[in-house]
């Protein structure tokens, strides 16, 4: 195990993201140092943040290196270690980025985590049991505070975020209402995931067409709403919204190619009182272990379903992550390794 296989961003994207802005190369596995272990990757993690990663702009997170692996969350195997705390066959999930292997200091706090793979499988520590679930978690909860009989909407819900929304939601005993991309997606996320209802913004491109469908769908208005989106599918909810009614507001996907995305109506925010609030869920490590707690629970006993879009091969992971920000995957991006 001395070669390693890596992806890089070595152009930073002006516009739409291509895949000449990526390149494939091996390098070198060092030698491990006393403290370190050896990851070998099974599954990386796609997701769309990594787009705006890859400007040099100024935004939560510093940007994307250029001419190192591209960063992302990663599991795997320990496949050596020279670290008390983990032996060679731990299942681990951690932050190794694009590349078949990765070397980490186990004796620094949060860059690794045992995961048990008895009733959770290993890829799923990427999604509903993940990063992406745990948004979905904080974001419902501490953000816009569900309870019974209220209405959440959810876009882009058959996604690794807004699938677990929903679900979670439901589980609160609230109505959960849906906007995706396309006929299956929508059936996917009513008759498999057990949301109220679920709009298809591609059936409805007319501004008017979108708000009588999502109209239709929450006839008591919206109490809640978690925003992947942006553009005219917000537009058309901040239209439906109840007075101080909460926005968690987690992603802005029609904008990551650096176009503005102007809100038709502002001014609801104010005669309506709501409250929005973005947030990024690594700033809320507190929160972690109880929902981690709980959707690990739910995965376990099949209260929480999931869907992945499967990449083979690392070469594979560009252009599947372009796809993501297209939205051709359905549920969460993974790229298998192993």
């Amino acid at each position: 195990m001395t070669t390693n296989q890596q992806i890089h961003l070595v152009l930073r994207p002006t516009a739409e993201a291509m895949a000449e802005h990526f390149k494939l190369i091996e390098a070198q596995v060092p030698e491990l140092k006393d403290g370190q272990v050896l990851v070998r990757h099974h599954f990386l993690s796609l997701d769309p943040y990594m787009r705006g990663r890859m400007n040099d702009a100024k935004s939560y997170a510093a940007p994307q290196p250029l001419n190192a692996v591209m960063q992302g969350g990663t599991v795997g195997e320990i496949a050596a270690s020279k670290s008390a705390g983990y032996a060679v066959g731990d299942k681990v999930v951690g932050f190794g980025g694009w590349q078949q292997f990765s070397v980490v200091d186990a004796n620094t706090p949060g860059l690794l985590r045992k995961v048990d793979t008895t009733h959770v499988p290993l890829s799923a520590y990427l999604g509903a049991v993940g990063m992406p679930g745990v948004t979905a978690w904080y974001g419902l909860t501490q953000i816009c505070k569900p309870s019974p009989g209220k209405t959440i909407v959810v876009s882009a819900a058959s996604g690794a975020v807004g699938s677990a929304v929903g679900q979670l939601a439901k589980a609160r005993g609230c109505r959960a209402v849906g906007i995706a991309g396309g006929a299956e997606k929508c059936d996917y996320v009513v008759d498999e995931l057990g949301f109220d209802a679920c709009i298809d913004y591609k059936a409805h491109k007319d501004p008017k067409a979108l708000y009588e469908a999502l109209k239709e769908a929450t006839p008591d208005g919206v109490d809640g709403h978690f925003e992947n989106v942006g553009g005219a599918v917000f537009d058309a909810v901040l239209a439906r919204m109840n007075a101080f009614g909460r926005i968690a507001l987690c992603g802005m996907i029609s904008g990551y190619d650096g176009e503005p995305i102007p809100l038709k109506q502002p001014q609801l925010i104010l005669t309506n009182r709501l409250m929005i609030e973005g947030f990024i869920v690594s700033e809320h490590m507190q929160f972690w272990p109880e929902a981690l707690k709980e959707l690990g629970t739910m995965v376990a006993t099949g209260k929480l379903k999931y869907r992945e879009s499967v990449a083979q091969g690392l070469a594979a992971a560009p252009e599947a992550f372009l796809g993501l920000l297209k939205g051709r995957n359905f549920g969460k991006q993974v790229v298998k390794l192993v």
